[in-house]
C-alpha cells in the first residue's frame, strides 16, 4: 500500500488514495500505521474515496481506530494531495465527510499548494447524540464538568465532529492527558468529544491545546480551532476573526455574518512510502 505522511500544523495523518488502493481492515490498519514505534507515525489513517455527491470523500480513522466523523486539518491536507497529484485541476473543491459537505479553496500560484482555506459550514445543533440532554435547538450549550477535582465550565458545539471548548488562563499549566482522557469520556458525551483548553490573548488571539478522541492530545486540531472561534465570539471573548496559535503552527479562524466558519491554514508532505502487503488490513 503506498502513502504519503502530511500534516496541517502538525496534526499528522497518514494519506492513501482509494482510487488506487483497497484495505480490507482500515481500522486495523489505522491502529497499525500510527504506531510512532512500529508503523509510520501519525495521528491516524485518511483514504480519500471516490464520492458520488461531491469531487472527492474522506474516510479517516484516528490512531485507536475508531472512525471519525472529520478533521479540519486533513481536509487541507486532501486538498494539497488531490491537486498536485493530479486528481483534479480545480482550485474549489468539495469533500464529503461524515459530518457533512465541505468547501476547499486552494492557494497555489504555481502549481503548489501553500495555504487552503475550508469553509466549515455553520456549527451543527447539538443533539443528544453528541450530549446527553441536548435538545437539538442550539450550536452551543454549556455544561459545568467535575474532573480530578476540579470544575470547568464547558462550552459544547459540533464542527460535524463534537468539541468541548474550555476557556483558561495558561493552557501550559494543564494537566491536559489526566483532565483531557477523562472530559472524552465523561458519561455526558455519548460518542466521546475532542476536548479543547483556550487561553485567550486579547480579543483577536488565542492559545489553544487539544485532546482528540482517539488519538490523545495533537498539535492541532482545525475543527477544534473553529469550535473555538465560534465559542469565543459567542461569549463576548473575542472578534470573528481569531488567530489562534496551536502546539503546530496557526491558523486563521473566521466566523462569518452569515453564520459559516472559515479555517485557512497550511498543509505539508513529509514523505511518501510504502506499507508492506503483509500488514494487518490490506487485501
Amino acid at each position: 500500500m503506498k502513502f504519503v505522511k502530511m500534516h496541517g500544523c502538525g496534526n499528522d495523518y497518514v494519506y492513501v488514495n482509494g482510487f488506487r488502493e483497497r484495505l480490507r481492515d482500515p481500522a486495523r490498519t489505522a491502529v497499525a500505521i500510527s504506531d510512532r514505534r512500529t508503523g509510520v507515525g501519525s495521528d491516524g489513517l485518511i483514504i480519500i474515496q471516490p464520492s458520488s455527491s461531491a469531487d472527492f470523500r474522506m474516510e479517516m480513522y484516528n490512531a485507536d481506530g475508531s472512525e471519525g466523523e472529520m478533521c479540519g486539518n486533513g481536509l487541507r491536507c486532501i486538498g494539497k494531495y488531490v491537486y498536485e497529484n493530479g486528481l483534479t485541476k480545480k482550485k474549489s473543491v468539495t469533500v464529503e465527510t461524515k459530518g457533512g459537505p465541505v468547501k476547499l479553496r486552494l492557494d497555489a500560484p504555481n502549481g503548489t499548494v501553500r495555504s487552503v482555506t475550508v469553509d466549515m459550514g455553520r456549527p451543527r445543533k447539538i443533539g443528544k447524540n453528541f450530549l446527553a440532554g441536548a435538545d437539538g435547538r442550539a450550536i452551543m450549550e454549556k455544561r459545568r464538568i467535575a474532573v480530578g477535582g476540579k470544575s470547568f465550565q464547558g462550552h459544547i458545539l459540533s464542527m460535524g465532529n463534537p468539541h468541548c471548548v474550555i476557556f483558561v488562563k495558561d493552557v501550559a499549566t494543564i494537566p491536559i492527558e489526566r483532565l483531557g482522557r477523562a472530559i472524552e469520556q465523561n458519561k455526558l458525551f455519548p460518542a466521546r468529544v475532542n476536548v479543547e483548553f483556550v487561553a485567550l490573548k486579547g480579543r483577536c488571539r488565542a492559545i489553544q491545546r487539544t485532546w482528540e478522541r482517539g488519538s490523545g492530545e495533537t498539535f492541532a486540531c482545525g475543527s477544534g480551532a473553529c469550535a473555538v472561534g465560534v465559542a469565543a465570539f459567542l461569549t463576548g471573548r473575542a472578534e470573528r476573526k481569531l488567530e489562534i496559535e496551536l502546539k503546530g503552527g496557526r491558523l486563521l479562524i473566521e466566523y462569518t455574518r452569515a453564520g459559516t466558519v472559515l479555517m485557512t491554514g497550511p498543509a505539508v508532505e513529509v514523505f511518501r512510502g510504502e506499507w508492506m502487503p503483509e500488514s494487518p488490513g490490506l487485501r
